[in-house]
Parts: C-alpha cells; structure tokens; sequence
C-alpha cells in the first residue's frame, strides 16, 4: 500500500531532521570501512587455504591422514582470510570518540537501553 502524500512529506522530513542532527548515523559508515589491508591479507590467505584444499585431495589417496589434515587446514584458513577481509579497520572514528557511544565522563553502566536512548536524545534536543 502506497503513502500518501501527507505521510510522505512526513517521512521525507523525518529522514532530514534524522540526518542533520544524528551525528552517529554519519559517523557509523565512515567508521565501519574495510580495511584494505585485511582484504589484501585475507584474499591472500584464501587463496593459500584453497591451495591446502586442492593439495589435501591430491594426497587423499596416498596418504590418508595427511591429505585430511591438509584439507581441514586449508578450510580453516580459507575462513580465517574471509573473517579478517571483512573485519573493518581498527581505531577510533574521525570525532576521537570510542565506538562505543557513551559520552565521555558520563557512564550509565545501570541504566536500561530505553534509558539511554532517552536521555541521548534529551541532550541533542538541548544541544549538548
């Protein structure tokens, strides 16, 4: 069902009011950017895992054990270079702040998450 006009401007405005004032919105894709050092490295231990893969099945016959351990050992580290292409890179975001979201000197460890979100969203409205 499609929106109405009314609901659409609605939401057009809410998009733009979300954006101006929620910095951790901006700020989540920068710091969520692969690293292109790990894709470099994964793609690298990938391609080394495949090649334990294909050495563990040509020594499947000959020597049993060793062509599982090899076959195993490449499949570990085929998962292992795809974990570490998609890890994003390490370190702050651009603001200097811990990911984490907390304001510095303020911590609500006992606070629920309904709590928290209420009282982020008290301090944009009064432009802390």
């Amino acid at each position: 069902m499609p929106l109405s006009e009314q609901e659409q401007r609605l939401l057009d405005e809410m998009e733009r009011h979300l954006m101006q004032n929620d910095a951790d919105v901006v700020s989540a894709s920068a710091s969520r950017a692969l690293s292109y050092r790990n894709l470099i490295y994964g793609a690298i231990l990938v391609l080394v895992g495949l090649a334990a893969v294909i050495a563990g099945i040509a020594l499947w016959n000959s020597i049993l054990a060793l062509g599982i351990g090899l076959g195993v050992a490449g499949f570990a580290a085929m998962v292992g270079g795809v974990v570490l292409a998609t890890t994003p890179a390490k370190g702050d975001d651009a603001q200097g702040l811990p990911r984490t979201g907390t304001v510095p000197g303020k911590p609500m460890q006992g606070a629920s998450f309904m709590d928290r979100m209420n009282d982020r969203w008290d301090r944009r409205q009064q432009g802390r």
